[in-house]
């Protein structure tokens, strides 16, 4: 067998390993402090607070593979960007149900409320509605099937960044503008999703740019 492709294919499996278990080590530590008993006075609350922020933190991480493989010319790194976002959409369909099925106990009235009291939770739902496509249509045959609606349907990845972020730093307590309160951690997911979504209209515009030059020529 060539020695390149035995290479290439260990390289794939230690990235494999690596990314499973970085994003599997936050829910065994949840579950974890649940058994023990080392979440809050509301472990509810808090289970749900830390799915959520596991989800944007995947979420920026799927965003981040990309500028990664254009820099460091790492482009065995783009083959898990499906499984890293596979693993944002399952901690927030967890983080979902933690908040409609578990606190909630699926009772509609009190969940309006809330959507009426607290307008951030219709950002959460945007973010979910966008992930949920992208999700299901993330496997091979989708890819064959959609054809180049494929990749424009999974642009809105960063959509689906920017309806977190806002979900997050508003529901946290303090203010967002001022920097006053719990805000540190929501501004720097929102300046993380700002330079990855720039970074993405910049390089579409450079490729665009030599195709007219190509054409050109």
């Amino acid at each position: 067998m060539n020695p390149n492709l035995i290479r290439r294919k260990r390289i794939l499996r230690a990235q494999a390993f690596l990314i499973h278990s970085a994003a599997l080590f936050p829910a065994i530590l949840l579950l974890a402090d649940g058994l023990l008993g080392n979440l809050s006075v509301n472990p509810i609350q808090q289970a749900v607070q830390r799915t959520g922020r596991i989800a944007i933190s995947l979420l920026v991480a799927t965003l981040t593979v990309r500028p990664l493989a254009q820099i460091g010319r790492w482009q065995a790194l783009l083959a898990q960007r499906r499984t890293l976002g596979l693993y944002t959409f399952g901690y927030a369909l967890l983080h979902a149900i933690l908040f409609l099925v578990v606190d909630y106990r699926l009772a509609l009235s009190l969940i309006l409320r809330e959507f009426i009291e607290k307008p951030y939770l219709w950002f959460g739902v945007g973010a979910f509605a966008i992930l949920l496509p992208l999700a299901i249509t993330s496997f091979r045959y989708w890819m064959r099937k959609l054809g180049k609606n494929w990749k424009r349907l999974h642009r809105l990845l960063y959509l689906a960044a920017i309806f977190a972020v806002l979900h997050y730093g508003w529901a946290v307590k303090g203010d967002f503008l001022t920097l006053r309160g719990e805000v540190l951690r929501p501004w720097l997911y929102a300046l993380s999703v700002a330079f990855l979504l720039a970074w993405r209209l910049w390089t579409t515009l450079l490729q665009r740019r030599q195709k007219l030059r190509r054409s050109a020529s």
